[in-house]
């Protein structure tokens, strides 16, 4: 009878494992994989669920110029799951009609900026500051705005994205409260503590004033490429 030779790859494959995890541990069970499938479907009902009961207390607001001038509630559009949340500042005619955000020529230019650094804007989740189109597309007053950013946060809690991005100046003031110059602020990478949950953000300028003042492009393509470093460095998928 003839001696069963020894694998020695096998054997110091196992060496190695043991002196780098000695409490490595090996299962014969397969990974379930359904189980991550329905787990993930799961946390994407919740947040729909979420988002519905949200969308029901936005639209129960009292004495609310906004909301009284207003066709539609536009809430959010996109991946529920993305990791960037885009928030613009308040809907305008399109959007109103719609129930939508960023339609039209400002929804084409987005598009186009997005796509300058490799992200369609399907994937990319979309909202506003506002819910409400304002009269004669002004800029939401400063309590307006404070009105609506207690939805706004609870808002991103529920989407809770890797990162922010703030276009325009009513959605600066909204999540950081700062009431300055964008021109100041834009292109600085900040963050915001939310219920113990840090988000990093980008201020930047929002397509509707990019149309009106197409010189700005150029500030805006280098904040966007501050944007498309900061995906790379946190490895983020998207």
């Amino acid at each position: 009878m003839t001696k069963k030779g020894l694998n020695q790859n096998a054997k110091y494959v196992r060496e190695v494992i043991n002196t780098v995890e000695p409490d490595f541990i090996f299962s014969s069970s397969p990974i379930n994989r359904l189980k991550i499938i329905r787990d993930n479907v799961d946390d994407n009902q919740k947040k729909h669920t979420r988002l519905k009961e949200l969308k029901k207390r936005i639209n129960s607001i009292d004495n609310c110029n906004l909301k009284n001038n207003s066709k539609n509630i536009v809430m959010g559009e996109g991946n529920l799951d993305s990791p960037i949340m885009l928030i613009g500042e308040a809907p305008g005619e399109r959007e109103d009609d719609s129930g939508n955000p960023f339609q039209g020529e400002i929804g084409n230019l987005l598009s186009k900026m997005l796509l300058a650094i490799n992200i369609n804007k399907k994937k990319v989740y979309t909202t506003y500051s506002v819910n409400f189109r304002a009269p004669e597309d002004r800029k939401p007053t400063s309590k307006e705005i404070r009105r609506y950013s207690i939805f706004l946060k609870e808002h991103i809690l529920i989407i809770n994205p890797k990162i922010i991005i703030l276009m325009g100046s009513t959605a600066m003031e909204a999540v950081t409260g700062l009431n300055e110059k964008i021109s100041n602020e834009r292109g600085k990478w900040k963050e915001i503590l939310l219920k113990n949950v840090t988000y990093p953000l980008m201020i930047t300028y929002s397509p509707s004033y990019l149309i009106r003042f197409p010189e700005n492009k150029k500030y805006s393509w280098e904040d966007l490429k501050k944007i498309k470093q900061k995906i790379q460095d946190l490895k983020i998928k998207i």
